[in-house]
């Protein structure tokens, strides 16, 4: 039994400041070592419950963040900055449950740690289907397009919000409550990685009665800028439509294509200089 899991940086409990988040500084050392426990936690309950194989894409900043030789469970390690697929890459068919481990809320969602959603210089809103979705919602288009079932994310209470407008039976660990976008009341990092690794465990044991996201197709993602160049970057890849100022949107019957679309939109606008 395969299991893949995504891993982001700024749901960890206890992380709550760009700072912390950001290699080169000092604070960076001990947030990897938060993020590597509440990893292994979800890869520790996956194996207990019977996984056999384990793939952990890194999907933080630059996406080299973890000591791979660290990893529990002999976990494969997929790490690089450019991944056609980004938070999603290595994922198909083969695979029976995505994990999204330390995931964060959206850019406008309420209160949320380090909210942001992909590229937060660019995009100040995503919805699909009309709800506002934060990376956890986009990334199950791929899991959805592969029929693969979401069956848990860990982060804070906002994260496990909104990813049930999308994947209504995903399981949640909830290590922290935010406050604000920079404070939270978190769980002794013990403690939260024994709910993960409670959470991983269950969610596996209860693989029979999981189903993949549900989607209704045709989807739209409504994508919302800071600025207008933006979106008229935007614009220019094919099947993007702008429907304003500040706004444009992706139609696809195509989970998968529509989340690669949008993708192309973010990588472009990460190299458009403010």
């Amino acid at each position: 039994m395969k299991v893949f899991v995504s891993s982001d940086m700024e749901g960890t409990a206890g992380i709550v400041d760009w700072e912390q988040v950001r290699p080169g500084s000092s604070a960076y050392p001990a947030s990897v070592e938060l993020l590597l426990a509440e990893v292994n936690a979800a890869i520790e309950g996956a194996v207990r419950a019977g996984a056999t194989e384990v793939l952990v894409n890194d999907s933080h900043g630059r996406m080299a963040n973890l000591p791979p030789a660290r990893l529990a469970g002999r976990a494969r390690y997929l790490s690089g900055r450019y991944k056609p697929l980004y938070m999603m890459q290595g994922l198909d068919a083969s695979f029976a449950a995505v994990m999204f481990v330390s995931y964060h809320g959206s850019m406008s969602a309420r209160a949320s740690t380090l909210s942001h959603t992909y590229y937060p210089a660019a995009f100040a809103e995503v919805a699909l289907n009309g709800a506002v979705v934060g990376e956890a919602g986009i990334n199950c288009l791929v899991a959805q397009a592969h029929g693969v079932p979401v069956v848990l994310v860990t982060g804070d209470d906002t994260t496990a919000a909104e990813i049930r407008s999308v994947s209504p039976g995903t399981r949640a660990a909830v290590v922290k409550h935010s406050l604000t976008r920079f404070a939270a009341e978190s769980l002794h990092p013990a403690d939260a990685c024994e709910l993960i690794r409670t959470e991983a465990h269950a969610a596996i044991s209860e693989l029979g009665g999981a189903r993949p996201p549900a989607v209704e197709l045709p989807a739209t993602l409504t994508v919302g800028f800071h600025t207008s160049d933006y979106a008229e970057l935007a614009a220019r890849v094919a099947g993007v439509t702008r429907t304003g100022d500040l706004t444009a949107e992706i139609t696809d019957p195509d989970p998968g294509r529509l989340y690669t679309t949008f993708v192309t939109v973010v990588l472009l606008c990460r190299g458009l200089v403010d």
